[in-house]
């Protein structure tokens, strides 16, 4: 079976009248008269704008599945995904009269993914929606939303009690506002079952220090460059990195990851283990841009 983490339930009840709410007393929105939430290229640009914000590579399929009133994050066949349905995001767009909402739902995804929460295989849980809901207050701060934008879409959805899979509104309410609080600089941890170091501003999301998928790439030199990843070592991608700040990302689903310098074919490629840092730097011996392991 798949691993899945929904932010809401693909199937609902009627409650209290006109409302309805999924099986996890998640508010489905009413259905809006305004269009704002136009297709999956739309999503794909929200989701390179937010990993782009928080300077992370990672690859992700955004697939459009209309009807299913629902947004989740998944791994299937060893690829990443991130399904939405066009008409819940317009909805919710429409109920909290803000785009904020929908995509403060794709930050939500997205953080699954960044906390590892999938491949575990045990879907939601209180803890893991919280992370997600602290890194995407974290995500919205950092693309310009104020703190209001940032939690309006979850005070327009959230039950007021929680479930034995998802929190209760305040509570994902405070997760948003510490992210967003952190990345304004301001000393709210990121919810974690490990201590994780006392916040700076302008810092990524620190990942659970007891996280074995992450790497750090630093770069020492004095201009910034580009090199290319790959999770199974045939389709590689851009990532930028800056002298300035280590880069940080994680291949967790498959064992390491590869880097090379060039996408070509007969480009050196190297290896990158999980849980290690590495360095690249000049070598004067063999006139070229080398990596080495941190100890």
């Amino acid at each position: 079976m798949k691993p899945v983490l929904v932010f809401f339930a693909l199937f609902f009840s009627i409650y209290g009248g006109a409302q309805q709410v999924n099986q996890c007393g998640i508010i489905i929105p009413p259905k809006s008269l305004q269009s704002k939430f136009q297709s999956v290229y739309e999503a794909r640009s929200y989701i390179n704008t937010m990993l782009d914000s928080i300077n992370w590579k990672e690859n992700f399929t955004v697939q459009e599945q209309n009807g299913i009133n629902n947004a989740y994050a998944t791994i299937m066949n060893n690829k990443r995904y991130i399904i939405y349905d066009n008409d819940f995001l317009e909805n919710l767009d429409g109920a909290a009269n803000t785009k904020w909402a929908s995509i403060s739902v794709l930050a939500h995804e997205m953080g699954h993914h960044y906390r590892n929460h999938l491949v575990d295989r045990r879907g939601s849980t209180p803890p893991k929606e919280i992370e997600a809901d602290y890194f995407s207050g974290y995500v919205m701060a950092r693309l310009g939303a104020t703190r209001e934008e940032a939690i309006q879409g979850m005070a327009v959805i959230a039950s007021p009690r929680a479930s034995a899979s998802h929190p209760a509104k305040n509570d994902r309410l405070d997760a948003i506002s510490r992210g967003w609080n952190y990345a304004n600089g301001v000393n709210a941890p990121e919810p974690t079952n490990t201590p994780d170091p006392a916040p700076q501003p302008q810092q990524n999301p620190p990942p659970a220090t007891n996280d074995a998928s992450w790497i750090y790439l630093y770069l020492y030199g004095n201009d910034d460059m580009t090199v290319y990843l790959s999770d199974d070592g045939k389709t590689y991608s851009e990532a930028p990195l800056k002298t300035s700040q280590p880069f940080v990302f994680k291949f967790d689903v498959y064992k390491y990851g590869w880097m090379r310098f060039g996408n070509s074919r007969t480009a050196k490629t190297f290896r990158l283990n999980h849980g290690s840092d590495y360095a690249i730097i000049w070598s004067r011996r063999t006139n070229s841009w080398t990596v080495v392991p941190v100890p």
